[in-house]
């Protein structure tokens, strides 16, 4: 949920610029390496929304879709061929709703409840604790749980942490045995909340700052399991929620939150996932690539309070919000994926990347139906599924995840976006408009001393041949895929799911240690250079 009103597109206006015949220059500066890309930065949300948890991640043991201990196989081999390194659950702002003892014990016992935050659907708490954390052990990724300070007690969380942790001969520990688990998983991340300033309990920062610290207090680390510790952090352009956490929480945070999405407005309609004209289409890229100042802001003043980096920030929700598809359930939040939706993913990861000191995770909301989705499934229950395009490009960045990041020099051609109203605090628009680079590029130095570097044209008719300095490295081979399609606006459904899908790419030559890359309009190429 976001307070921040934005609202109507309209004209968009070209700036010139002039280009040397022999094309666009670009330096990756492999002599310079920054920080390691943290494989956090690729991380997934799950929250009791729509159908990502129910007809999504789960099905149940006696569905005829097929599935793996009730986890839907589909989607389960699909998010393990996609590495992911977190999955956070069980929200979002199901989670200052969500009392996890309805959660655990036989499935025939646990209390259901109404789901008043997306659409009054009835829970039956059939996935809980068990469900989610088992789950995670077979994706092999680091579980994130967002605890419920909203409507939630002290007790309450520190018994969670005891059920979840404890090995020790404990009540919570014990309950979990009579559950049917032996042995204690491990937690790492652990939320003290969620969007405390609005689902999580409308407060102020002041007052949630000594929520935290209240609540932290008696989350006692277990054993050998020990806590990472992330505040709700701000909404957007919210910099004085950041300054007053950073005073008040301070050393007793590991993490930060940052909530951030590329949304048209939070009234009314905000536009089709599918449906959109060329303004409305670099308008979305132009919103999607300001989390980079909003980012900038935060880190100074984390900065200032913290000139070690002791504290990361977290950008743990992020991604496109657009109008659920005409037909679906009113605050399910079902929406289409369209190749636009894969620029945002591939910009957005590029600014993290460049801020990879201080962002050291980040999960695109959310993981399966829900808003901008890796995957979608048939809402009729036939066992459809299909990969979106932001699930591609999650897949063609994977070589990222644990590199170095390189810093990397490129021209671009630039077009102003504007939009009719913007509010004041949006202070990256000069009178209503923002700069939009059509070229984004991301490089970053792999384990076995290769080289990944990213290229997005998201010109909607210019094609551009890239000529790349690979400063402190010589090249002798080069590969790659490419993403693309006919028109922007393309996405993959159930009778045509490789619509939008990555092929091979040929147009990158290497003479004499030159690489040159003939890069099309509305394109992402992920190369791999050794």
């Amino acid at each position: 949920m976001k307070r921040i009103l934005l609202t109507a597109i309209t004209a968009m206006a070209l700036v010139s610029t002039t280009w040397a015949d022999d094309g666009v220059q670009l330096t990756v500066r492999v002599n310079q390496p920054g920080a390691k890309i943290n494989k956090e930065i690729y991380g997934q949300f799950a929250e009791h929304l729509g159908s990502c948890i129910y007809g999504g991640l789960w099905v149940g043991e006696n569905s005829p879709i097929p599935n793996i201990n009730g986890y839907r196989k589909d989607v389960f081999d699909a998010l393990k061929a996609l590495q992911i390194p977190v999955l956070r659950w069980p929200g979002g702002c199901f989670a200052d709703d969500y009392h996890w003892m309805d959660g655990i014990g036989p499935k025939s016992q646990r209390p259901s409840l109404r789901n008043n935050n997306w659409g009054g659907t009835i829970e039956d708490n059939s996935f809980g604790t068990h469900e989610f954390l088992n789950l995670c052990e077979m994706l092999g990724c680091e579980p994130y749980i967002s605890g419920n300070v909203g409507s939630g007690t002290v007790k309450e969380m520190a018994q969670w942490v005891e059920y979840m942790t404890s090995d020790g001969d404990t009540p919570m520990a014990r309950l979990r045995r009579q559950n049917g688990r032996d042995k204690a998983w491990h937690v790492k991340f652990f939320g003290i909340g969620n969007e405390a300033w609005g689902c999580g309990g409308n407060m102020t920062p002041e007052y949630y700052s000594n929520e935290y610290r209240k609540f932290n207090t008696y989350l006692r680390d277990q054993g050998d399991n020990h806590l990472y510790r992330i505040a709700s952090g701000a909404s957007d352009y919210d910099y004085n929620w950041t300054k007053v956490l950073m005073q008040n929480i301070g050393r007793q945070m590991h993490g930060v939150s940052l909530h951030y999405y590329t949304c048209s407005g939070w009234n009314g309609s905000k536009g089709s996932a599918i449906q959109f004209d060329n303004d409305q289409y670099y308008w979305t890229l132009g919103k999607c690539l300001e989390i980079e100042e909003v980012i900038k802001k935060h880190k100074a003043i984390m900065d200032q309070a913290d000139p070690d980096h002791k504290i990361d920030l977290l950008v743990d929700e992020w991604g496109t919000w657009w109008d659920e598809e005409p037909g679906t359930i009113p605050g399910h939040l079902y929406q289409q994926n369209a190749l636009r939706d894969a620029f945002v993913a591939a910009l957005s990861l590029n600014v993290f990347h460049r801020h990879t000191d201080r962002v050291k995770m980040a999960n695109i909301a959310q993981v399966v139906n829900v808003l901008q989705s890796m995957i979608l499934t048939d809402q009729e229950g036939t066992g459809h599924m299909v990969l979106t395009p932001t699930y591609h490009v999650f897949q063609m960045y994977t070589p990222f995840m644990e590199a170095t990041y390189l810093p990397v020099d490129i021209q671009s051609e630039t077009i102003r976006v504007r939009h009719e109203y913007f509010t004041p605090m949006d202070e990256t628009s000069e009178n209503g408009y923002r700069t939009l680079p059509l070229l984004s590029a991301s490089a970053a130095k792999t384990a076995d001393g290769s080289i990944v570097l990213a290229l997005t044209n998201v010109s909607l008719d210019k094609a551009q041949t890239i000529n790349i300095n690979l400063d402190g490295f010589t090249a002798k081979t080069v590969n790659g895929r490419i993403l693309t399609s006919k028109n922007v606006a393309d996405y993959n459904d159930f009778q045509h799911p490789d619509v939008v899908s990555p092929k091979d790419f040929k147009d990158a030559k290497l003479k004499k240690g030159q690489l040159t890359v003939k890069v099309p309009a509305k394109s992402l190429i992920v190369l791999n250079i050794k």
